[in-house]
This record gives C-alpha cells, structure tokens and sequence, in this order.
C-alpha cells in the first residue's frame, strides 16, 4: 500500500522557517519524481512549487526561487521542504505527491499525501 506522510507544518512568523518531510512507503521511491504543491483555502487548483526528480535535478515555482529548497533522502524514504524567509502568502496547506517524473499539474500525479498546514502570520 501507497502511503505518503506529511509533517513539519505550523505556524510561524513572517520571515521565519519550517522544513517540512514526507515520508514514503509502499514503492520504489527512488526511482520516481516527487513534489511539493500547496493549496491555499478557497481555491481548487494546487500549484506546484517545487520537484526533485529521481536522478535529483530540482524545479521551483518562480515565487519561492531562493527562499525554498527541496531535497530527498533515498535511504530514508524521506522528501524535505526547507522553507526561509517565510511570507504571509504562503500560508496554504502543503502537500508531497509522487509520480514518474516531475509533472506541473496535479491531476498527473498518482499519489498523495494527507497534508499539512503551514500558516504565516505578519
């Protein structure tokens, strides 16, 4: 079974940080792309902000370039979101999703976690 969990949401102040994690289970994880959308209350559509695929190349969304790393622990199973200089606008729920390679559209991806809220306040 395909299990994806999040952690490391919360709240915390403009300019602060967070790293969020998604641990992996149930499938070949390294060889598949993973990424972080977020969905802020009130619209539909999860953007992606970034991606690593399998053989670690990155992508960012334009608005978070600089300030968000994203990385992965192939031993751990484990996908991290290092989250600095932390706006009000990224207050959104954030969620990992997996797929063969690093898709822009969330309806591509095959599996996703549960979520977990990151709330910015100013």
């Amino acid at each position: 079974q395909v299990q994806l969990v999040e952690s490391g949401g919360g709240s915390v102040q403009a300019g602060g940080s967070l790293t969020l994690s998604c641990v992996v289970s149930g499938y070949t994880y390294t060889t598949y792309g993973m990424a972080w959308f977020r969905q802020v209350p009130g619209k539909e559509e999860r953007e992606r902000i970034a991606c690593v695929e399998s053989d670690g190349k990155t992508e960012y969304r334009d608005s978070v370039k600089g300030r968000f790393t994203v990385s992965r622990d192939n031993a751990k199973n484990t996908l991290f979101l290092e989250m600095n200089s932390l706006k009000p606008e990224d207050t959104a729920m954030y969620y990992c999703a997996s797929d063969a390679l690093c898709w822009i559209l969330s309806n591509k991806y095959n599996f996703w976690g549960q979520g977990t809220q990151v709330t910015v306040s100013s």
